[in-house]
């Protein structure tokens, strides 16, 4: 299905859930314990997934707050696998629940993960992301490697002044596996912009000259894809805010609550709840061909955005 500005949407970003075991400081700082009623039941997911499918979206991200708490991960995962026309699973963690379920998520049939990882300092790490274990993340990916996910991607939200000192770091990862590090802008999504500490991918560009572009691993990635000479995996530069890609954005996003949001970077919301309560999908498929027909030409970031919700409530 296309959008009014011929963008056509084929990606469903779909969280499962407000819940998270962290606070990061860019994300959910100074939140309380998120409500676990609102969360839509499995079934209900799965039917949003497969109206999505029939109006042509193909891939699925799982996203949350922290998608690895849902308890019936795996069924939904599953449910969705069982979608003809869904052709990628992937899925985004903070890694702290990942040790002992890489197998199982690739049983159930998830194709890539995406895996949160803002320092690897075990006490900026910890600081950063209010309370989180570094050692656990790393050896999630130990064992997602093991378990056949052939390639990583690695989010770092880069703070200015917090671990911009890092990126060297990461870049080095890339250098003997397939682990496609991905720099990420700091939007404003929270009550204050905090555009000081954003770094943007022109710098970084600008610190390590010697990055090749790369042609993008698929179209409509939010990621400028590079890689440095010699290295097996890339570097990633998401920077929504300074070097916008909104023109070719193919994707929408459902919150765990059963709102849809069109774009990350406009406060513009559409129900799916009453829909869900009729029998039959026409009305559900109705509310989705109203989100995507009035799905923004570009973001606000730059105009003076005041975002209404944190990105753990909306999904990553």
């Amino acid at each position: 299905m296309n959008d009014r500005f011929g963008r056509t949407i084929t990606y469903l970003r779909l969280s499962l859930t407000e819940r998270c075991t962290l606070k990061c400081s860019y994300c959910r700082a100074g939140e309380g314990v998120c409500p676990k009623k609102s969360e839509l039941a499995k079934e209900e997911f799965l039917r949003i997934a497969r109206a999505f499918a029939e109006v042509g979206v193909k891939k699925v991200r799982l996203t949350g707050g922290e998608p690895m708490l849902r308890s019936d991960l795996l069924s939904i995962i599953s449910g969705i696998r069982a979608i003809p026309q869904i052709e990628e699973i992937t899925m985004t963690t903070n890694g702290q629940h990942l040790p002992g379920m890489s197998c199982a998520l690739k049983e159930a049939g998830l194709d890539r993960l995406n895996i949160s990882v803002d320092s690897l300092k075990p006490e900026r790490y910890h600081e950063i992301t209010g309370g989180g274990s570094l050692s656990r993340v790393l050896t999630g990916i130990e064992e997602a490697f093991a378990a056949g996910f052939s390639t990583l991607k690695l989010n770092v939200v880069l703070l200015r002044g917090e671990n911009d000192d890092e990126t060297g770091n990461f870049i080095a990862l890339t250098k003997e596996r397939a682990v496609s590090v991905r720099f990420i802008e700091y939007m404003p999504l929270g009550e204050i912009d905090h555009a000081n500490l954003r770094v943007t991918g022109a710098e970084i560009l600008q610190k390590y000259p010697q990055l090749i572009h790369v042609v993008p691993s698929y179209r409509g990635q939010p990621a400028r894809d590079f890689q440095m000479p010699g290295h097996i995996g890339r570097v990633g530069l998401i920077d929504p805010v300074s070097h916008r890609f909104c023109a070719d954005c193919n994707r929408v996003r459902v919150m765990s609550d059963g709102m849809v949001r069109p774009c990350l970077g406009s406060n513009e919301e559409f129900s799916l709840k009453e829909a869900l309560e009729q029998e039959g999908d026409g009305a559900l498929h109705a509310v989705i061909a109203r989100a995507i027909a009035l799905k923004p030409e570009s973001h606000c970031f730059d105009d003076g955005f005041s975002a209404q919700k944190t990105m753990s409530r909306i999904g990553g």
